[in-house]
């Protein structure tokens, strides 16, 4: 069934629900400051289209953090409504919370065009698919887009249950549809040569989407402290760095399942101590007792780079190594710099690898980068999510 896109809605005259992604980060001191707005950034596109198309009133949902289900100061959206107010030139008005009736009157006031509900985890039932404060949510529009990419895969109040009372007036936003599109274009005939590029800490946190990955592309170079165990069930020594016995014997599954060869290693390391220790470089693929591996080395870099500069299609997800040290962040950055230089149709999925493309000062030369971490691997895991799911159905 097709997502049915902003776009394509007759908004004239009629009150809005619209479910954001605006968990952003915020400085740990008062007065708590947003630290990277890119989040709300990408959805403003999104809100000023359902403006333009006449929407009478607009009400948004967004979540911020872990607060579990009650409320807590440090995790209020009032960042968000002066951060979007200041973007948007015009008076964006936080509810106390996400479902008193202050909400009901407010929307009832001629002066009130945009509403930003009080973060939605402050209530229980959000997190447990709770089908009355679906209920309650939907109250407050005609019509329901989810731009909350970030948040698709999880099956919560705001972004599962309440598309059941929006049955053909649900609506992807422009993010969730790029989102979608991109990742989809990845899944269903990607150009070839596909490259994917995996890196990050564990083995185990990926194991679905390397299993995926062997099957999609022509090579898979592995990096970051994901390489440690593939490296050592291939006999290689690895000193301390982060290898566990269980990523280990993951490894060793991969790597016989891998019949055509696709999977790539470092063949060499830039090494140290620990991780406030002075980088070396190790020349070979073993890495001596008592070091830790934390970036791979200029031969890997070579060997990397050479096979993104052939790809048709690149996936990344996930660094090289400990890029937020500048002892330790020429192979991330070295990455981006090459996949950033390529003609190629390239996808960042999520997390780490943002922070680092944006930190490389390329984002803007990826095809797509992706907003959500664990939604676009979920994604490209299972080609669907639950969120996106319910949008295209009306549960």
């Amino acid at each position: 069934m097709q997502l049915k896109s902003l776009q394509d809605a007759d908004l004239k005259g009629k009150k809005v629900v619209a479910r954001f992604d605006f968990n952003v980060p915020l400085s740990k001191t008062e007065p708590r400051k947003i630290t990277d707005a890119s989040r709300i950034d990408q959805a403003i596109p999104t809100i000023r289209m359902i403006l333009e198309k006449g929407a009478s009133k607009l009400v948004m949902i967004s979540h911020l953090g872990r607060p579990d289900g009650k409320p807590d100061p440090k995790y209020s959206l009032e960042p968000v409504a002066e951060y979007l107010a200041t973007k948007l030139g015009t008076d964006v008005i936080l509810s106390e919370s996400a479902v008193d009736n202050g909400v009901k009157n407010l929307l009832q006031l001629p002066e009130t065009k945009i509403v930003l509900l009080e973060n939605i985890r402050f209530i229980a039932g959000e997190e447990k698919n709770d089908m009355e404060l679906a209920e309650k949510l939907s109250q407050y529009g005609d019509i329901y887009i989810n731009d909350a990419f970030g948040a698709a895969h999880r099956k919560h109040s705001s972004t599962y249950a309440i598309n059941a009372f929006f049955k053909n007036r649900a609506y992807a936003g422009l993010l969730m549809k790029k989102e979608i599109d991109s990742l989809s274009a990845l899944l269903e005939k990607p150009a070839k040569p596909f490259v994917a590029v995996l890196g990050g800490a564990k083995v185990s946190d990926k194991i679905k989407t390397i299993e995926k990955m062997l099957v999609l592309v022509d090579s898979l170079l592995i990096g970051g402290a994901m390489a440690y165990p593939f490296l050592k069930a291939k006999g290689m020594t690895v000193g301390k760095s982060l290898c566990s016995d269980e990523d280990v014997s993951l490894a060793k599954q991969l790597l016989q399942a891998d019949k055509g060869g696709k999977i790539q290693l470092p063949k060499d390391h830039v090494i140290a101590d620990g991780l406030e220790g002075a980088p070396e470089a190790c020349a070979n693929t073993n890495i001596p007792e008592g070091k830790m591996g934390l970036d791979i080395g200029p031969e890997t870099i070579k060997s990397y780079s050479d096979h993104i500069k052939t790809a048709k299609t690149i996936f990344w997800n996930g660094p090289m190594g400990l890029f937020e040290s500048k002892n330790f962040e020429k192979g991330t950055m070295s990455i981006a710099h090459t996949i950033a230089g390529t003609k190629s149709f390239s996808v960042v999925g999520g997390g780490d690898s943002v922070a680092a493309v944006q930190q490389s000062g390329e984002a803007d030369k990826f095809s797509h980068v992706s907003t959500g971490g664990g939604a676009s691997l979920e994604y490209i895991e299972k080609g669907e999510l639950p969120g996106v799911q319910a949008l295209k159905l009306g549960v």
